[in-house]
């Protein structure tokens, strides 16, 4: 099964946006897929009815797109804050089962993330240790600033000290025809100082655009067989 987790540096970072771009990707290349968010705070009340704003946001990309969530929480504070104020615990075993039905159903299965990569979930468990049981790769999402590289290089050092399988980084957000000392040392920092591969580097795109433009995106942008650790028979027969 083809599964991976996508992780941020920051808020903003763009991580839901390249989460719904692979999947899109992966549906082009005809890897049934879908995208699975084991826990989503902040919400949001339509009509009566809770949804999660990142699983939305991919929808508006692509409808398509396959979602599914675990926990949603209306509170914005870390997960095991919110699950707290609303009464509830977060069962890991619960996130398992849940996940392990999602691999049987789908070729592809891409976990969006929440918070931060050390966020509580319950008193014993953060987002990384879910990373272990779950057994997913880690796919970081890095914007192109001095702040981010810096959290890249805590997270990626930290993941490795935890034993989390690190499948690579993908920059996004670059501005077009940037050729800022500051963005272009960015890969060359985090592959010197961490033992990640930066996988892609993906171009701002203007805020409206259509599915078709994303997926032209990752393929252009990003080494799709390098985040998903396989061979692709649709890519070499179009390359």
């Amino acid at each position: 099964m083809l599964s991976l987790y996508v992780a941020s540096t920051e808020l903003n970072a763009g991580k839901t946006f390249i989460s719904a771009g692979l999947a899109a990707t992966m549906q082009s290349l005809d890897y049934s897929t879908c995208v699975y968010k084991p826990v989503q705070t902040s919400g949001i009340e339509i009509n009566g009815f809770m949804q999660s704003p990142d699983l939305t946001y991919i929808k508006t990309i692509d409808p398509y797109i396959e979602t599914y969530f675990t926990y949603l929480f209306k509170s914005d504070c870390e997960p095991l804050i919110a699950a707290e104020k609303e009464h509830e615990l977060i069962d890991m075993e619960l996130i398992h089962h849940e996940y392990k039905n999602i691999l049987e159903k789908y070729d592809c299965s891409i976990l969006d993330g929440s918070n931060g990569i050390m966020s509580p979930l319950t008193a014993e468990y953060t987002t990384m240790d879910m990373l272990k049981i779950l057994r997913v790769p880690l796919l970081l999402v890095i914007t192109p600033s001095q702040e981010a590289v810096n959290n890249a290089l805590l997270i990626l050092n930290l993941a490795k000290e935890r034993g989390v399988n690190i499948r690579g980084a993908v920059i996004n957000n670059i501005p077009e025809f940037s050729d800022s000392a500051k963005i272009t040392s960015i890969p060359r920092i985090i592959e010197e100082y961490t033992d990640a591969k930066i996988l892609g580097l993906v171009n701002r795109l203007e805020d409206k655009f259509n599915p078709n433009d994303l997926i032209t995106s990752i393929l252009n942008g990003i080494d799709i067989e390098s985040v998903f650790d396989i061979k692709i028979a649709k890519l070499d027969l179009g390359s």
